[in-house]
């Protein structure tokens, strides 16, 4: 189980502390009952993989709210891993790539890189398809295997580490479909890559699982069709397209799809591990609390028309900071995850 990294209490001590906790559902504690947060997912928790430093995204006005400065997050500010580090008073999770060799990590690494697709390119080329860019979940998890072998002398080291540790892996494989509709493949023949999308995610938790860990979230996809790039690149005439909050209804349906079989694998790891706490996030649910209300839900972005605080997107695909803090409320005190994380974190102690 993970470790409540505090000073020795007594047990009626740590009781009541433990109780006080549950009642109100603080998001803050004494301190963190996890020592390190290990993340793996795409653009939606990139903390400067992708930039590594460099590029447009190290250019104003990224970062200009929480930071004020680039970061490398594409974002106006905070992402959603921020968040969750911040109410587990952790530090922020550093991107992994400009420390790779080198970097100890002793709070955790971030491997997630924008772009990352759940499968390998050589995969796609099977069905006379490319991926314009070159991460998938495969290449996170070697980068976090060498970290693990640089950090830990042997296998109980590892093991005692994971066990200390949170994973958070996802939001991945929306990139997958994302790809192929965008280069005008057909709609109906995206569905075929998702049963070995959902058996590279589930045979990468089990991995972890294998080297120790003890607590992993898994978070689902979001509601692409509401986004402003898929409004725009996938407009339509026929209203019979859209839903009631005008969002487009095939690309909803298709991540719900998904989304319902990315719940059974984290189900089925369950009942097979049950000294595992697995954690699935609903990001979609999350989302559509502020997706129905309609002043947020257009393609102005905040990029472009202002104040990030008042808009959802940020620049017309990915969201504000402020949209990541209302997803990563509903994933923390709930009720978009089971159990809600700060819970399963005060369980775990």
């Amino acid at each position: 189980m993970a470790s409540f990294s505090c000073q020795q209490r007594s047990v009626s001590q740590r009781i009541f502390l433990v109780s006080v906790v549950l009642l109100l559902n603080a998001s803050a504690g004494l301190c963190s009952c996890y020592k390190r947060i290990f993340s793996f997912g795409d653009s939606i928790i990139d903390t400067g993989n992708f930039a590594n430093g460099k590029g447009p995204l190290m250019e104003f006005p990224f970062g200009m709210t929480y930071f004020k400065r680039p970061t490398g997050r594409i974002c106006d500010g905070r992402v959603l891993i921020d968040f969750y580090a911040q109410a587990l008073q952790l530090p922020l999770v550093p991107p992994n790539l400009p420390e790779k060799d080198t970097g100890l990590f002793p709070n955790g690494a971030n491997f997630a890189v924008f772009g990352s697709t759940a499968m390998p390119p050589e995969y796609f080329r099977r069905f006379h398809h490319s991926v314009p860019l070159w991460c998938h979940l495969g290449m996170q998890m070697g980068w976090f295997k060498d970290l693990m072998h640089r950090i830990a002398p042997n296998d109980d080291a590892k093991r005692r580490i994971l066990s200390e540790s949170l994973i958070v892996l996802g939001e991945i494989g929306g990139n997958d479909y994302n790809y192929w509709f965008s280069g005008n493949m057909p709609r109906e023949q995206a569905a075929q890559f998702t049963p070995d999308i959902m058996a590279t995610i589930g045979s990468s938790i089990q991995e972890l699982i294998n080297m120790g860990a003890k607590v992993i979230m898994v978070p689902n996809n979001f509601p692409i069709g509401c986004v402003p790039a898929s409004l725009s690149r996938y407009r339509s005439n026929n209203r019979a397209d859209y839903d009631e909050l005008g969002c487009l209804r095939w690309y909803n349906d298709f991540s719900q799809r998904h989304n319902q079989e990315l719940r059974r694998v984290v189900d089925g790891l369950a009942a097979r591990n049950p000294g595992v706490k697995l954690i699935y996030a609903d990001y979609y649910g999350a989302a559509m609390e502020f997706i129905r209300d309609p002043h947020r839900n257009c393609d102005r972005t905040a990029r472009i028309w202002g104040n990030p605080s008042s808009f959802a997107s940020w620049d017309g695909v990915h969201m504000t900071e402020k949209a990541y803090e209302v997803i990563a409320r509903g994933v923390l005190d709930g009720p978009f995850a089971n159990p809600p994380l700060l819970r399963a974190c005060w369980l775990e102690f």
